[in-house]
């Protein structure tokens, strides 16, 4: 069958359902990109200017909800409906972003990050399971290629309209997430059709025991498990693309390079995402999502001819060489080809991953498996959380190693601790007691205390990653 008889095929839920994922990712990734920057950036900047280690604790856990809540949310949403569900997830949506908006205490900024997270989990499960809904055998596999290219062209324009209203205020931010859920509801109201479901009887308290129960009847093959954790070094240092890199580009990195070459062949564009000459860290990472859209159907194509495994290995072994790039330079050129990098990587190993385990699955138990493969995913954001804290501050944040190079010549700022001396007031203020430019001052810590170093952490463990998925393949499922 053709691809445009394929298309033909589907019906106004399965459209409408995409649709919904693209606007959610829309407002998701938008926020999500910009968020780490928003917590630790100066305040006079409209950030809150809080520590790595308080973004770390924030990020990690909510994240890791997100990803673990699912199996609960998710039999919910079976018993009472995915229409009811839907706009619960965006009414959590819509006013955790506001909260986050008008919030600048650490304990409420964290609740309401986990409220959003909470709404994310209600959402999760119910578009995938109405794609599966919607397609049949014929239809299935074009039907999820069209549901992840929406979830990528969402990825790609949230951040990408986010990188050019951070010119204005972070609150554009947040209101263009607000927006993004405010189309979700209308679709949801106007056009999105609740599917059939079958009849039952159980309560839901017993349906979530029972998916307790279907996972560790799973979590009982041990080399699944074995699987599911070499997998979460591997999510570990993917996420780090969230993490850190927007927070490494926005200290560390002058893009004023990209922003001319950009502006030499499309000034419009240089123009609306750029500003004072440089293009900011939000609309660098959102190049990620781009490359996925441009490539992934070429990725795909190559590594079809490869057993999972062996390609979730080269692949993990290329994104390890794109954080290298993305971690070690201050070339935003390239740091550019570092993201292109990490996503051919993320191309081939990311799918690869979620193949394997309906490879592996027995045949009776497919949708256990696939329910399970979450859980590195959850750990590796708490996992990443902690590392892209006090551990990367430690080695990579600029205002705590010019902290260290202030205590080291006994320079003395009475202001500092007033509530009205920010980051930037510190930075500025140094940089004139050294007889430096802030340019200058930027370059002298990276010369001097290397917080180009991450990049052997982070490409270390997807490295690891690899030589263990190597010995799992050698050793454990060659074992008869």
């Amino acid at each position: 069958m053709g691809f445009i008889a394929v298309i033909k095929k589907y019906n106004r839920s399965f459209w409408t359902s995409n649709t919904i994922e693209l606007f959610e990712r829309w407002a998701w990734y938008g926020f999500y990109l910009a968020f780490p920057i928003f917590l630790v950036g100066s305040t006079d900047t409209g950030a809150l200017g809080f520590t790595n280690g308080q973004k770390g604790a924030i990020m990690g856990t909510g994240s890791a909800l997100l990803y673990f809540l699912p199996v609960i949310t998710g039999s919910i949403a079976d018993k009472l409906g995915y229409k009811r569900i839907l706009l619960l997830a965006f009414a959590i949506y819509i006013s955790g972003f506001y909260m986050i908006n008008i919030f600048n205490s650490y304990e409420l900024v964290y609740f309401a990050f986990i409220w959003i997270c909470v709404g994310g989990a209600f959402f999760k499960p119910i578009i995938s399971a109405m794609v599966a809904k919607t397609t049949n055998e014929e239809t299935a596999s074009i039907g999820f290629g069209i549901f992840y290219m929406m979830i990528n062209i969402g990825g790609f324009i949230g951040p990408f309209i986010a990188g050019a209203l951070l010119k204005l205020s972070w609150e554009y931010v947040f209101y263009m997430s607000i927006a993004a859920m405010g189309v979700n509801v209308l679709l949801t109201l106007f056009l999105f059709k609740e599917p059939g479901r079958e009849k039952d009887d159980s309560s839901l308290l017993r349906n979530i025991v029972l998916a307790f129960k279907n996972i560790w009847l799973t979590l009982q093959n041990w080399k699944y498990v074995l699987f599911l954790i070499i997998m979460i070094l591997f999510w570990t240092a993917f996420n780090q693309l969230y993490y850190s890199f927007g927070i490494f580009i926005d200290q560390w990195i002058d893009t004023t390079q990209v922003y001319n070459g950009l502006h030499n062949v499309w000034p419009w564009l240089a123009e609306t995402i750029g500003e004072n000459g440089s293009i900011n860290a939000v609309s660098m990472t959102s190049m990620d999502s781009f490359f996925i859209i441009v490539f992934q159907l070429m990725v795909s194509a190559f590594v079809m001819r490869f057993r999972p495994l062996a390609a979730m290995m080269g692949g993990i072994l290329v994104l390890s060489g794109g954080l290298g790039l993305m971690f070690s330079t201050q070339s935003g050129w390239l740091i550019l080809l570092g993201v292109l990098i990490f996503a051919l990587g993320e191309m081939g190993s990311s799918p690869k991953f979620t193949e394997y385990v309906g490879k592996i699955a027995p045949a009776d138990q497919k949708a256990l498996y696939m329910g399970t493969s979450f859980l590195p995913i959850a750990a590796a954001h708490k996992i990443a959380g902690w590392l892209s804290g006090d551990f990367y501050e430690g080695i990579s944040d600029k205002y705590f190693l010019l902290h260290k190079e202030v205590a080291k010549r006994g320079l003395q700022f009475p202001a500092e601790y007033s509530e009205t001396f920010t980051k930037n007031d510190f930075f500025s203020q140094a940089a004139e007691k050294m007889n430096m430019s802030q340019t200058e001052l930027t370059h002298y810590l990276w010369q001097n205390y290397h917080p180009s170093n991450i990049w052997m952490v982070f490409s270390g463990i997807a490295v690891a990653a690899v030589v263990f998925l190597w010995l799992y393949n050698r050793f454990i499922v060659g074992q008869k």
